[in-house]
């Protein structure tokens, strides 16, 4: 993997849809070989949000490309169908119509990038999104602790798809990275991949509690050996979720990977992102680390709740000039 300090060249992609990954043979000696400096990760991430500045239209712009980007989320104990629905209404239509008239976007076919929830609510999500393009994802395998027997965990996978869902969110059990056992995480999610049949594969990794980026960065290129289509920082549950550096990391294996394979995996950043600023910083990230490909939805998500909220209110800041509380906001 190149320094941290350095950028390297962006993978070159082929045009229009991409094939997806099917994996490869485990390789120990390059999950071995992967090293990450944390203080040259530290430095490099935070050149990203005091070295560039998005303002004005451009600002709003990359914005309503953000909502693009979205997984709308509900991942609560007290979630019921009509949570789900009313999150499915907003994902059909994230921004207030007067807001993309006022912005010269009133034609603008505007949706988020998927519903997140639970398995036991993804009929009412697929009910309520139908017609609309928007898929519905699942977390599965015991979110958020991915403790479970791997029957169990399995089954899971199967009820979600069963039931409709397009995308499934796993999480990984934590202890074969931290013990450094590879061929057994391999093991698992290539397990998780065969249960997903023609799903999308997202492999939470919960890097809060990996200790390291160094097991951040083995993890991750073992999650994309092993078939994931998308590796993920966080369940939103850990004490530490997404960051930056966490996320440069990953970002650097991810083009790694496209480069010594020739298939792109996607990246998803998830748990405390919450403004707009903060959406802009991770947009970023992926600009210059990956390239513009990965602003795309195939190939890069937020997994969030209160975000979306958040780069509505800021919208509205930009037609009107003035802010106007969260709370005025339509209801994610």
């Amino acid at each position: 993997m190149p320094p941290l300090a350095t950028v390297a060249a962006h993978p070159v992609l082929p045009s229009g849809p991409l094939p997806r990954n099917p994996g490869a043979p485990l390789d120990l000696d390059w999950v071995g070989s992967l090293r990450v400096d944390r203080s040259a990760a530290e430095r490099r991430a935070a050149t990203l949000t005091t070295r560039r500045s998005v303002k004005g239209a451009a600002q709003a712009a990359w914005l309503l490309k953000a909502i693009t980007l979205i997984d709308l989320t509900t991942l609560s104990g007290d979630d019921t169908p009509a949570r789900v629905r009313r999150l499915c209404a907003k994902a059909r239509a994230p921004v207030r119509r007067d807001l993309l008239t006022e912005l010269g976007m009133d034609e603008l076919s505007l949706s988020v990038a998927a519903v997140c929830v639970y398995q036991a609510m993804v009929g009412s999500a697929v009910a309520a999104l139908a017609g609309s393009g928007v898929p519905v994802a699942s977390v599965a395998t015991a979110f958020p602790a991915g403790l479970t027997p791997l029957e169990t965990r399995l089954a899971e996978i199967h009820a979600a798809v069963d039931a409709g869902a397009a995308e499934i969110d796993v999480v990984i059990n934590r202890r074969f990275a931290l013990a450094a056992d590879w061929p057994a995480l391999y093991d698992e999610v290539s397990a998780f991949r065969e249960a997903c049949r023609g799903a999308h594969l997202k492999v939470i990794l919960a890097t809060g509690e990996l200790g390291t980026l160094r097991t951040v960065a083995r993890a991750s290129l073992v999650a994309m050996l092993a078939g994931a289509d998308f590796v993920k920082t966080s369940t939103g549950k850990e004490s530490v979720n997404a960051t930056l550096p966490v996320s440069l990391t990953m970002a650097r294996v991810v083009r790694d990977y496209a480069q010594r394979t020739g298939f792109a995996v996607g990246f998803k950043a998830a748990g405390g992102i919450r403004t707009a600023k903060e959406a802009l910083a991770w947009m970023i990230l992926m600009r210059e680390e990956l390239g513009r490909r990965w602003l795309e939805s195939d190939l890069f998500r937020f997994g969030a709740s209160g975000l979306l909220g958040d780069i509505e209110r800021q919208l509205e800041h930009f037609v009107t000039g003035r802010y106007a509380a969260l709370y005025a906001q339509p209801l994610a």
